[in-house]
């Protein structure tokens, strides 16, 4: 497979570039799950990112979910988009999803949030994924900016959410009550993310970062 000029992705991110824009509901939904993000994707390729985790409560967790995760292409009459979990030279299938809806990149971000929140803070798995479905579709600040991928600068746009910063439970979530979610986005990277993190007590409780590597292709 040929790699890309995208190897080893350096992303730094220029606050305040273009400052921030309000957003409604619908809006920060549609921008999140954007459709056809993976149509101009070769079928043979792979969009392949890197999560790298670190978890206060559960540092066994973070050694397990530390990795890579490829997305690439099963074709038929509904073309489905295979995600893989990669780490040592195991390999661990992470579901399929259908290839025109969009990248499902970003539901397994949010999943795998949720699931190492209840399994680190305790709590209902199912309270923790209303609450962060609430945010998705709540009004937003859309702050606009520029990355450097790989060498190259892209023109970003990032979404916050805070699902907990309201709720009455907060105290009781072992750190995770000042959740942070951020979602970077860019027209000139393949599959549309940039960068999907979360972080708790600013890191220090838990941080997981998932972020665009390389587009690998065949010739």
């Amino acid at each position: 497979m040929i790699r890309l000029p995208v190897i080893g992705l350096m992303i730094a991110l220029f606050a305040g570039s273009a400052g921030a824009s309000s957003l409604e509901g619908a809006e920060t939904y549609d921008l999140l799950f954007r459709n056809g993000t993976l149509d101009q994707i070769d079928r043979d390729a792979e969009l392949v990112y890197h999560r790298d985790v670190s978890n206060a409560l559960k540092p066994e967790m973070a050694e397990r979910d530390t990795g890579d995760i490829a997305l690439s292409f099963k074709e038929g009459d509904a073309p489905l988009a295979l995600l893989e979990f990669r780490q040592d030279g195991k390999h661990r299938s992470l579901g399929q999803f259908p290839a025109s809806v969009g990248n499902p990149m970003i539901m397994f971000f949010y999943e795998s949030v949720v699931r190492d929140m209840a399994a680190a803070a305790g709590g209902s798995p199912y309270y923790i994924r209303n609450r962060v479905k609430e945010s998705l579709v709540q009004s937003s600040d859309m702050q606009m900016g520029e990355a450097e991928v790989a060498g190259k600068t892209v023109t970003t746009q990032t979404i916050v959410m805070t699902p907990f910063l309201d709720d009455p439970n907060q105290a009781r979530m072992q750190g995770f009550g000042d959740l942070e979610l951020r979602v970077t986005m860019s027209e000139q990277v393949p599959g549309w993310y940039v960068k999907l993190v979360a972080e708790a007590s600013g890191g220090a409780v838990y941080r997981s970062e998932l972020a665009f590597d390389r587009l690998d292709e065949t010739p």
